[in-house]
């Protein structure tokens, strides 16, 4: 994970477990901060809210983005909006998956498909990419060729669609259909381990289909 990022952006990789279906795992998480030395959005509270809290330093958080609710990508929603007085954006049809990780509080406001956000000067767009949750989102920054990807696209496929509310035709349409169509030189910046391109990921396409990930 030694790549230049552009610098808008900063990651800050926290360390927990994922816990669906009734397993659990320890996994390490990428938490992108975006934005400029006054205002910035957090993308996947996960973990250690406090140390996400040091890393914003003394900038304004203008929201949390959920790019889905597996628990280790929203585990720290809660603690770090109640902190920084932040509002919590999620697509609602997470909602399930949420519910399982903070059963006695909703998000704030929907990240809807197509739906526009700034994070200090940096626009944001949302994209709908259901298959590894049925909520789940990409949030695509064109002005820096940048996509983060949750757990929809990693170096070497799409993420696992092996559990509960989870489905490998789904993500394979979201993949083809909503991100192998941007700019091959787009860097992608995932939920876990290293970054990708839109380029490099693309020729393995019917590769993946007929592994059946």
């Amino acid at each position: 994970m030694t790549e230049n990022l552009p610098d808008p952006v900063d990651r800050l990789v926290t360390s927990g477990t994922f816990e669906l279906d009734g397993g659990s795992w320890e996994v390490d998480n990428n938490v992108w901060i975006v934005g400029d030395e006054r205002k910035a959005i957090v993308i996947d509270a996960a973990h250690d809210h406090e140390a996400i809290a040091r890393a914003l330093g003394d900038r304004e958080l203008m929201a949390i983005l959920c790019t889905h609710a597996h628990n280790d990508h929203v585990n720290a929603a809660a603690d770090l909006a109640d902190l920084a007085d932040a509002p919590i954006l999620l697509h609602p049809d997470d909602a399930p998956l949420w519910r399982m990780v903070h059963p006695g509080r909703e998000p704030d406001a929907p990240l809807l498909d197509g739906e526009r956000l700034q994070a200090g000067g940096v626009e944001l767009q949302v994209i709908a990419t259901p298959g590894h949750a049925p909520g789940a989102v990409c949030l695509y920054a064109p002005e820096l060729g940048v996509l983060f990807s949750g757990d929809t696209l990693f170096s070497g496929g799409p993420g696992a669609t092996g559990r509960s509310y989870s489905d490998f035709p789904t993500i394979i349409d979201s993949i083809r259909g909503r991100l192998l169509t941007l700019p091959e030189e787009t860097l992608v910046l995932t939920g876990h381990g290293a970054s990708t391109t839109i380029g490099a990921e693309a020729p393995h396409l019917h590769e993946w289909i007929q592994r059946g990930h």
